[in-house]
Order: structure tokens, then sequence, then C-alpha cells
């Protein structure tokens, strides 16, 4: 079993030394750093990069959630709070869980589980992500923010990297491939070339423009999209 190098980041005293206390019945997790604010989480994160954060959403002024829009590091994050109104967004990011404080120690280890079996949050065979959803966007160059995926319009591959086009104009380089794409999009996105998915909320229309060979177009963007022989049949079910 892989263990799991984690750091707390809690700008109260008390509330980490129970956390590490808590942590140290339980298999497969280490605890490496811990932080009671933004600045010092970001230096403790590029420094250890850790696989596991186990974050507090009101940290003395500031927001937890501010902190996944200024690192650059792959991690599971558990948010771990006093108040439950925060939940629907954890889980828009793709939060791991959401523990209220006191934590229980059952349900803990239960989450530590989850993530070792990497079935937190959804059942085989379920997106990952909802329409209404938000995701983390990391870029090459270390810039982060949080898209709605309802906004997305299209995604084109460029190697193993892909671009995204939303309805605010904004365009993101992100490693990953379309393929990783189809597994984690809801069902409002389809593949219509091998290059291409695209939001089946912003079709326009589908034009025929030579024998057996068709093209989507999408608003708000200029040119459009080859659709392959093989991607129109599903693309003329699913689109009405």
């Amino acid at each position: 079993m892989k263990v799991l190098n984690s750091i707390i980041i809690d700008d109260e005293r008390p509330a980490r030394k129970e956390m590490s206390f808590l942590l140290k019945d339980i298999p497969g997790v280490e605890l490496i750093g811990e932080a009671d604010g933004i600045e010092k989480a970001i230096e403790l994160i590029e420094q250890l990069k850790p696989d596991l954060i186990f974050l507090d959403i009101q940290l003395s002024g500031e927001n937890g959630f501010d902190l996944l829009e200024k690192v650059c590091v792959n991690f599971e994050i558990v948010f771990v709070t006093a108040y439950d109104q925060y939940a629907i967004k954890a889980f828009e990011v793709n939060a791991s869980d959401y523990l209220l404080k006191p934590v229980d120690p059952e349900r803990l280890e239960k989450t530590i589980k989850r993530i070792h079996e990497g079935s937190t949050a959804r059942r085989p065979g379920m997106k990952m992500y909802g329409y209404q959803d938000s995701i983390y966007l990391k870029q090459s160059n270390c810039t982060a923010r949080f898209v709605e995926i309802s906004s997305i319009i299209v995604i084109i591959s460029v190697g193993n990297h892909s671009r995204i086009s939303t309805l605010e104009g904004h365009r993101y380089i992100i490693l990953k491939t379309l393929k990783q794409w189809e597994q984690e999009l809801p069902d409002s996105f389809i593949r219509v070339h091998r290059s291409t998915i695209v939001n089946l909320k912003y079709i326009s229309r589908i034009d025929n423009y030579s024998k057996g060979r068709h093209r989507v177009f999408l608003n708000q963007i200029d040119d459009p999209f080859e659709v392959s022989r093989n991607c129109f049949k599903e693309l003329k079910r699913v689109y009405k």
C-alpha cells in the first residue's frame, strides 16, 4: 500500500493537533507538514509535493478554496471544517471528501481507504463531473483556475494536450488527452472527430456540405468542425 504523504492546513493549532492524533492510528497515511495559512501552505506544497491535504475552509480571513488556484501540484483534497454550507462547492472542485469537525475517527479512516482504492465519489462507469460542476484546470505554465463545465464549448486535441474554448472567450492548454476527457465529462459532451469533443448545448447547426461529409457549427466559434463518418451516426442520435 502506498503511503499518502499528507499536510494539514488549519489556522487553529488545537484542530491541527487533533487531526495529527487521529492520523497516527490510520495505516497508509503519514503527516509530513502543517500550515496555519495560505502562504505557508503554498510553500509546503511546492516544497514537499504531498499526495493529500486536509484543508480548512475558513483560515483567519482567508478562504481555503483560494489556495487551489495558487498551486501547481496534483494532490487529493479533504476539506475539514466546522461548517456544512460549503459542501456542494467542495465537491464541485472534485474534493475526495468533506469532513465536519469534530472529525469522526471511523469516517476519517474510511476516507483514507477510499482514496487508496481510487473510488472516491464515483461508482464504476460513472462520469467524474456533472454538467453544473466546476473543474480545476492547471496549465503547463502553472497558472490555474476553476472553470464551469457548462461554459466549455469545444475541446481540441493538441498532441497529448488539449485546448479548451469557453463561452467567455477564454482558451486553456491542458495536459490531458481527449480519451481522458471522454471518461470524465458528462453526456452533454460528444466526440465528433478523433481530434474534437463538442458541447451539444452549443451546436447551432450540422451541415451536410458534401456527399457523406458533415461539419458542425458551434455558437461563438467562427469556424466549423469536421464530423468524422463513424462519429456522425452517434451525433445524429443524440443531437435534437
